[in-house]
């Protein structure tokens, strides 16, 4: 049986009226669209699965391992060349090595600081004089070195201290040495610094402020209340003490 379409797309028998809707259908009327049925849509095609490489067992642990692996992850045995990668030095490179210590340079000479009685019986000092004994031996490994009493506040630390004789300066005098000879030079210290000779009187006079004084090999040095130093050379058991 013919069919004809309305203007509104109705499948119609009558071809001057729509059966469904009944708007004219007129001349222009055109046999409705046969159905064509869809195309049948393939199905998709199964997923391909990839086939893994064969592994391989490793000669060395006998861990398995990826065909084409160059190095067993576990042992890092070479499946190149058959052998064992060479196992890396034991010595840390990243930490340098220590280095030596410069050998300790020994003073060649040497001031000894004595408690002297007679001097302080002479400087009418409050302070009571500490017990006489033994001197105190300090190396000098400058060619210039100060005498005087250390301040923290003031950045002073003397390389001969005599800080428990309050009578020196904190900045009392200098000695300096071209190797050979000492001088030893007052630096306007409050009372002053005296030099005399080892078989002499006590000294009377102090040194003049700003102006070096050459020191005989026997000359002694007075400073404070009751402090006596005597430079000297260091002996050889000094000088092995000090390596």
């Amino acid at each position: 049986m013919t069919t004809v379409s309305c203007p509104s797309g109705h499948p119609s028998v009558s071809t001057d009226y729509c059966d469904v809707c009944g708007l004219p259908i007129g001349v222009a009327a055109t046999p409705a669209a046969a159905q064509v049925p869809a195309p049948a849509v393939a199905a998709p095609a199964p997923a391909t699965t990839a086939t893994a490489p064969a592994a391989q067992t490793c000669p060395n642990c006998s861990e398995p391992a990826a065909t084409d692996a160059l190095f067993c992850e576990n042992c890092g045995y070479d499946f190149t060349t058959g052998t064992m990668p060479r196992q890396a030095s034991s010595l840390d490179l990243s930490t340098p090595p220590p280095v030596p210590a410069a050998p300790k340079e020994v003073a060649e000479w040497v001031v000894e600081r004595w408690v002297d009685p007679d001097w302080y019986a002479v400087q009418q000092s409050d302070d009571p004089c500490p017990s006489p004994g033994l001197p105190v031996v300090i190396p000098l490994n400058e060619k210039s070195v100060l005498i005087g009493r250390p301040s923290r506040s003031r950045g002073i630390s003397p390389e001969v201290d005599c800080g428990d004789d309050t009578g020196v300066s904190r900045r009392q005098a200098q000695l300096t040495t071209d190797g050979q000879r000492w001088w030893v030079e007052d630096l306007q210290s409050s009372n002053g610094t005296y030099v005399a000779p080892a078989a002499g009187p006590l000294p009377e006079d102090p040194i003049v402020p700003g102006q070096r004084q050459e020191l005989d090999p026997d000359d002694r040095i007075y400073v404070g209340a009751w402090t006596r130093l005597v430079v000297r050379k260091s002996t050889p058991e000094e000088q092995a003490g000090q390596a």
